[in-house]
């Protein structure tokens, strides 16, 4: 089980990019507030997919230069972004089907290179210092190790090189233990939950300096809730009353004189996910 797919997200962004007016284009359609599109617009209110700037979240630029490789990719949405910039991409990751989905569409719609792994990242099948940006999101929390895989991903970053990081944040797991099922924490799914202070020293560990730390999808992280109680199965865009409700309610709130204020304020409290960008010491 996992956040709306990477994939889900990219066709989204595909749409609703190029529109100047945020609030109509994302979270409106059809006269009424779609979820996606909402959840896309509040995720880059919080920095993600700046195309004027290049920056896949802030401070994390990719450009035609760049070796990209995201562990865990998924359906590949965040490479997505980079191959359009020009960039050299590498995809890895378990699941065969969704990697070469991801390599089809990038390679048909997009300038930057790709090449795929199938991997489990212990280890990469990369050489040592090959690649300038590493993107690995909602992948640690899966893992039996992470100091393992945070290893592999120093390993291949070259000096200086840039990384992008996420797990889900504290608050909302601890929530949805009470409501997720059981198997929401076992394997294949999360294997732990990471207090703030943990996953900071995890990556410092690791040989990493912290550039910047981040907080950001409150209205995922109740999405989710919302989600367990509504009883119907996670598959294209599951669409309920309750969840549709919710997202009028963000939506309204977005659209008020404050809502960035109230926005960034509730993503510190209960977050979906944590972020850190980090650099390789050269």
């Amino acid at each position: 089980m996992s956040s709306p797919t990477a994939v889900i997200l990219a066709e989204l962004e595909q749409l609703a990019r190029n529109d100047p007016d945020a609030i109509a284009a994302l979270a409106k359609l059809g006269g009424q507030v779609d979820p996606f599109l909402l959840g896309l617009h509040d995720a880059q209110l919080s920095g993600w997919y700046n195309h004027e700037t290049s920056e896949l979240m802030t401070d994390f630029h990719i450009g035609p230069d760049d070796i990209v490789i995201d562990v865990g990719c998924g359906d590949g949405g965040a490479l997505r972004f980079c191959a359009e910039k020009g960039a050299y991409v590498i995809l890895a990751d378990l699941d065969a089907e969704r990697v070469n989905r991801a390599e089809s569409w990038i390679a048909e719609n997009a300038p930057g290179r790709v090449e795929k792994h199938i991997t489990d990242a212990n280890p990469l099948p990369l050489h040592d210092a090959s690649v300038t940006r590493v993107i690995c999101m909602e992948m640690l929390e899966h893992v039996d190790d992470p100091a393992v895989v945070m290893a592999e991903l120093v390993r291949v970053g070259r000096p200086g090189a840039r990384y992008l990081i996420t797990v889900p944040d504290t608050v909302q797991e601890k929530l949805q233990q009470h409501l997720a099922p059981a198997s929401y924490f076992e394997k294949p799914n999360h294997v732990r939950i990471f207090e703030r202070s943990a996953f900071d020293a995890l990556v410092q560990d690791a040989g990493l300096t912290i550039e910047r730390r981040s907080f950001y999808g409150f209205y995922w992280a109740m999405w989710w809730l919302l989600f367990w109680e509504c009883n119907i199965d996670f598959a294209g865009m599951p669409r309920h009353p309750v969840l549709d409700n919710w997202a009028r309610t963000w939506a309204s709130v977005l659209a008020t004189e404050g809502g960035l204020k109230v926005k960034h304020l509730f993503d510190r409290f209960m977050p979906k996910n944590q972020v850190i960008v980090a650099s390789k010491p050269v």
